[in-house]
């Protein structure tokens, strides 16, 4: 049996300047095919805190609104690979997304937002530095991050400035 798993598509818009980037999703985002829908996941908490749009969102097509709304958008790293459990540390023959159609299709990004170590590695070990592109490596949103929630916010605030 295979355990191999496919990313989502781009949540992009033509007026998308910010581009968050996790590796792959999780078990509990799979099944319900959503972006961060682990409950004890801090990403969500991240977003409606730093938009000042707390309580989040019940509704995933809310949570995109807010997104948008602030010309963010969201994808992951990874294309499709074979993992077992949610832990990126589980990951093997993996295959990255086309990030180059991507860009040229959306020229206004100009941020990309990694979420955590792992979602940067694999696209710098893929795709080095892209100009006209600052990148940002925050920490993973993931409970597996022990960090606590507030020094998590303060450093995901700093790729709003």
């Amino acid at each position: 049996m295979s355990n191999t798993i496919h990313s989502f598509t781009p949540i992009v818009n033509q007026d998308t300047t910010i581009l968050i980037l996790g590796t792959m999703p999780g078990k509990t985002s799979l099944e319900q095919q959503e972006y961060y829908a682990y409950k004890h996941n801090h990403f969500w908490r991240i977003i409606f805190t730093l938009f000042d749009a707390m309580p989040i969102a019940a509704n995933f097509e809310d949570k995109i609104d807010l997104l948008q709304i602030n010309k963010i958008g969201l994808w992951d790293v990874l294309q499709h690979c074979e993992r077992s459990g949610s832990l990126d540390n589980q990951i093997k023959n993996q295959k990255e997304n086309d990030f180059e159609t991507l860009l040229k299709d959306h020229p206004s990004i100009k941020k990309i937002v990694f979420n955590g170590k792992e979602s940067h590695r694999y696209f710098v070990k893929k795709f080095k530095q892209i100009k006209g592109i600052t990148y940002y490596e925050m920490p993973s949103t993931s409970p597996a991050n022990t960090m606590p929630f507030d020094k998590k916010l303060e450093l995901w605030e700093t790729f709003l400035s």
